[in-house]
């Protein structure tokens, strides 16, 4: 029975690190187009191409964010909270 629970545990661990890092995606869409906006009004104008240049940078790195926090947590369901959700079942089951 208790292996059946430990299975449980680590697949649930793996399905929800997948689908942190679903999050991934958006940051990339995002940043690609912030990335062609900018192109085109550099474009449109090139005499403001520090301002949008800076003001691009600073949204992506922004957008950026939140890739890196899904990351994070992928890593936390991957490494640290398979240990501590078995250590628990294991401290309640005796």
């Amino acid at each position: 029975m208790l292996e059946i629970a430990v299975g449980i545990i680590l697949g649930c661990c793996a399905l929800g690190a997948g689908t942190a890092m679903i999050a991934g995606i958006g940051p990339g869409i995002g940043e690609g187009n912030a990335v062609a906006k900018a192109c085109e009004a550099i474009g449109r104008q090139p005499e403001c191409k520090g301002d949008v240049t800076s003001t691009m940078l600073m949204g992506c790195a922004i957008a950026e964010t939140t890739g890196l926090y899904a990351l994070v947590i992928a890593i936390l369901l991957i490494f640290v909270a398979p240990n501590l959700l078995v250590n628990i079942l294991i401290n309640t089951i005796g």
